[in-house]
């Protein structure tokens, strides 16, 4: 397992360096700061710090520079996603009919707050403004399946579902 951690790594490393290479003999490297973070975040699923590092050794900017772009833009994902993304609605609709139950009972059912990973890095549990869904409010939305007309119970049965497909792989 530790040796399949490595070789990712050095594989995500690795093709970060190339993306980088296309922007050596660009000039002002900051101007593309932006366009290399979201490779960053797509390449790790968020902004690993290890990358940031090459990040600034091989564009010559600094590191505090980098942090501070990336802590500007709300995009960007600072910590480990978790294997699953819940996204709770809390649009009006959804929430007139009872999404911050949904989301108090998500919390207390994977014991994080909103914008944090279950110690298991099982679920990341983020809000949503609107997920256009109105009509089977409330929903959560886990990865790209979007859960209406939800319960707080409903939401518990539906996370240890997912608890265990994941155990049984």
């Amino acid at each position: 397992m530790q040796n399949n951690i490595i070789e990712t790594q050095d594989q995500n490393i690795k093709l970060l360096k190339e993306y980088l290479e296309t922007f050596k003999n660009k000039p002002r490297a900051e101007s593309n700061l932006i366009a290399i973070l979201h490779k960053v975040q797509e390449i790790y699923g968020y902004l690993d710090r290890q990358a940031i590092e090459v990040v600034a050794h091989t564009m010559q900017i600094p590191t505090s520079h980098i942090w501070g772009v990336a802590t500007f833009y709300h995009y960007f994902k600072l910590k480990k996603p978790g294997k699953h993304i819940i996204s709770v609605c809390l649009g009006t609709a959804c929430y007139i009919k009872g999404a911050d139950e949904i989301l108090a009972k998500l919390k207390e059912e994977l014991k994080i707050d909103v914008g944090d990973t279950t110690e298991d890095g099982l679920f990341s549990l983020q809000e949503a403004r609107c997920l256009g869904a109105c009509s089977l409010a409330p929903v959560i939305m886990i990865d790209d399946k979007v859960y209406g007309n939800l319960t707080p119970q409903g939401v518990v049965q539906i996370i240890k579902e997912y608890r265990r497909k994941y155990k049984q792989q």
